[in-house]
């Protein structure tokens, strides 16, 4: 539809959607810098989506049962915070709209969780919002199944690109929504023909909608630009028992005389002459940043509409008994069980007097069998190996279209689709999600890990198999720098516990973590249980401990982690046969022990001894701790993994690969 036309149909209609495009036009010329197109060219389907269907109250950003809105294509940014200035979100006022772009603004370049109310994700990086979308349908079904549709009954809304769609992620994602038959997910395409580089046709022959119906989505198309066309579809997708794609035709930089329709209007300001033109062609003639009283006030109106619809739910809200009520709003802001601490005590007493021998992926599964019963909001998963994982207790139940109380998901050979789905679980609120995989095919999940330490969102990714040790599978297998990657991303915590106690502790700080992920690095191999004298408190909470003290003068620092921790305590027993004084620290987490106060951190480090590192890994990370924190070049050395592993029985490769007793006990010695 032109814009003539458009506008003498639906002049209401018109003049909120030119309000979207000229305060997105004048923001990124202001910033030099952003993304016009996206916002001019979706600003009519925006319109119809938020006064006639989100189901939102902008002075309550947070309501549990609100419609959730996801911008995956995240560059055209300024379309959401236009609808959040026009409807009257408080914090995103016109000064910010003014700072696009700029240092201390909640404007960012992308959307970014936790900046502004009404982002309810970080997105930019394509394919991530769609993917995480799937998380927060799935959310929604199971806190409605699990708390009644009187509380938790809503939609979830995705603006999604071709750059959304052409990523690998997007695959994953699709797949996994038509499989569990997401009815309440509804994606909207932003169907522009154009990349940055310029037509689709450049680079993808794709048939979206086909490729949508192949994986069990209702598919749907509009014209982009005409509200009641669009307004139609939607309505026909709220319907659906399966989720929706809409394909919406638009052009990028609708309106603008030479950019429009083009790569030109996709990346870049305008410049004033184009600018000039555009504001012709809506009749637009106001200021920048300009937004006449009438229109502002008939989107605040928009932003109100959904306050009759809070004002019921609160009253079916405090009709629920006060137990109910104070479950519901624990498990919506993270909070953790009281009994999740007794708990683990109460596990860690049993197994240091059992003392087992057991893989850390095993003491996982343990774990999760004590807690899972006491934390009702955690939903585990695995991408197609629950077997190797352990991550499936058997009181969870599978997550399914037939069973949405179920709190296992099988993911399928979906890492990163999985790991995006995670952040959205836990976005969503009401849900504590974890997910395996192996530990090398982290590589997979890297960019939902990345964001999931970015966003400050506390999900646990279950990574077994972490080291050489899983033998004969071979290198492809084996992660040698997984480790070092995982830990140099920040705000980010890698535990690798040493044995059952270990990984309780750490099961029991992933869990009552706030804002930061966990990784926990576990093994195929058995390991003994080196922690037999119970202790109440948290030891791995500190990061790195004494696990066994040097008996005489201490020469001889051993820091290891994991499955080497053993190796480390066979040569310290070694050492001290020979009269040096050796202590043991285990350091299942380095990012706690980093964080820990000067005087702690030299109580267990102290300047001095000979220190040596031990890890079936890189190198990288450590020097930290072996060169820093008092310690001198001469007297450190590390024991580990200098390249890539190969495939053997992991006894025959611990022995090539010189990590054992012997090497440690000839590396303390010579540096004595």
């Amino acid at each position: 539809m032109d814009i003539a036309t458009l506008k003498d149909l639906h002049p209401d209609h018109w003049s909120k959607a030119a309000a979207i495009r000229a305060l997105s036009m004048d923001a990124v010329e202001a910033a030099n810098s952003g993304h016009p197109g996206m916002p001019m060219g979706m600003a009519d389907v925006a319109t119809v989506l938020f006064e006639k269907h989100l189901k939102f109250d902008a002075s309550a950003p947070d309501w549990y049962d609100r419609d959730r809105f996801i911008l995956s294509a995240g560059h055209g940014s300024m379309l959401l915070y236009s609808l959040l200035h026009l409807t009257g979100y408080a914090d995103m006022t016109l000064d910010q709209i003014k700072n696009f772009r700029q240092w201390a603004a909640i404007t960012a370049g992308h959307p970014e969780y936790g900046h502004a109310k009404g982002i309810e994700t970080t997105t930019g990086p394509l394919g991530q919002g769609i993917a995480n979308a799937v998380g927060f349908a799935m959310a929604e079904e199971s806190l409605r199944a699990r708390y009644g549709r009187k509380v938790f009954d809503h939609h979830t809304y995705v603006i999604a690109g071709d750059g959304c769609l052409m990523e690998g992620i997007s695959h994953e994602a699709i797949g996994l929504a038509g499989m569990q038959q997401l009815g309440k997910l509804i994606v909207l395409w932003d169907d522009n023909n154009i990349t940055i580089d310029g037509e689709v046709s450049k680079a993808d022959i794709t048939d979206q909608q086909m490729r949508f119906k192949a994986a069990g989505w209702k598919v749907l198309t509009c014209n982009g630009h005409d509200p009641e066309d669009i307004d139609r579809a939607i309505t026909k997708a709220k319907t659906q028992k399966r989720p929706t794609m809409i394909a919406c035709k638009t052009i990028i930089g609708y309106g603008a005389p030479t950019r429009a329709g083009t790569a030109k209007a996709h990346g870049s300001p305008l410049g004033a002459d184009e600018m000039a033109g555009t504001r012709a062609a809506y009749g637009w003639d106001h200021a920048p940043f300009e937004i006449p009283g009438e229109i502002k006030s008939a989107w605040e109106g928009i932003g109100q509409r959904g306050s009759s619809d809070r004002a019921e739910w609160e009253a079916r809200f405090a009709g629920l008994s006060a137990n109910r009520q104070a479950e519901i709003t624990r498990v919506m802001e993270g909070g953790v069980p009281k009994k999740l601490t007794s708990t683990i005590r109460a596990f860690k007493k049993q197994v240091s007097e059992d003392a087992p021998k057991v893989a850390t992926r095993k003491a996982s599964e343990m774990v999760l069998a004590a807690v899972n019963p006491v934390v009702p909001e955690t939903i585990g998963g695995s991408a197609d190996l629950t077997g190797s994982n352990n991550t499936l207790t058997p009181d969870l139940g599978i997550f399914s279209p037939e069973d949405r109380k179920g709190r296992y998901v099988h993911y399928g050979i979906r890492e990163h689709g999985m790991a995006a789905a995670m952040n959205g679980l836990w976005l969503h609120g009401g849900v504590k999600p974890y997910g395996g995989t192996f530990m090398c095919f982290t590589d997979y999940a890297r960019g939902a890990m990345r964001l999931s330490a970015l966003m400050g969102v506390p999900v646990t990714y279950v990574m077994t198999h972490d080291s050489i040790g899983l033998g004969e599978d071979g290198p492809t297998h084996q992660p040698v720098e997984h480790l070092a990657i995982s830990r140099a991303t920040p705000n980010t915590r890698v535990f690798r516990p040493c044995d059952v106690v270990e990984t309780a502790e750490a099961w029991e700080l992933a869990l009552s973590s706030e804002k930061t992920p966990s990784v926990l690095a576990l093994t195929r191999q058995g390991l003994p249980t080196l922690r037999t004298d119970h202790k109440m408190r948290n030891l791995s909470a500190q990061g790195a401990y004494v696990l066994a003290e040097a008996e005489g003068k201490r020469q001889v620092i051993l820091m290891a982690t994991g499955s080497e921790v053993e190796i480390a305590m066979a040569a310290r027993e070694a050492l001290q046969a020979e009269g040096i004084g050796t202590r043991v620290v285990s350091m299942p987490c380095m990012e706690l022990f980093a964080e820990q106060d000067e005087a702690y951190r030299r109580k267990i480090l102290p300047s001095g001894p000979v220190r040596i590192a031990v890890e079936a890994g890189v190198r990288q990370g450590w020097d930290q701790w072996l060169l820093g924190e008092r310690g001198r070049e001469a007297k450190a050395a590390f024991v580990g993994m200098t390249g890539f592993g190969a495939s053997a029985p992991a006894g025959t490769l611990y022995e090539k690969f010189g990590i054992t007793a012997d090497a440690i006990v000839e590396a303390a010695k010579e540096r004595l």
